[in-house]
């Protein structure tokens, strides 16, 4: 199998819809448990944010609930990093070094197969 193979390109495209699904779903997971668990943790701030909105209110109710805000860092960076990696694929493509690492993990797992 070579990389001119149209099946071979098409495997490619496909592992490498597989990684991005499996992004988001990294992302959607993690809004599911810790972003909840920082939102709950963070229920009696947002209510006085509603209240009374300041910069003052909201870095205070970070800083005094750091596993919430921790929480939500976390969920916020996870979010930001596949959003600017996918839309930099969709706006530049992949790199050649990208394409050759899904070219080389597809042999792989087509050599795994094929040994079973």
């Amino acid at each position: 199998m070579t990389e001119q193979d149209p099946d071979f390109r098409k495997q490619v495209d496909d592992y490498y819809q597989l990684i991005v699904w499996s992004r988001w779903k990294l992302v959607i997971f993690l809004w599911l448990t810790l972003g909840t668990y920082g939102v709950w943790g963070l229920r009696h701030e947002i209510r006085l944010w509603l209240d009374y909105f300041t910069w003052t209110a909201v870095r205070y109710g970070l800083m005094f609930n750091l596993f919430s805000t921790i929480c939500l860092a976390i969920c916020i960076g996870f979010t930001l990093s596949t959003l600017v990696w996918q839309s930099r694929n969709i706006i530049w493509g992949l790199s050649d070094k990208e394409k050759y690492y899904l070219e080389q993990k597809v042999k792989h797992i087509l050599e795994r197969k094929s040994s079973e």
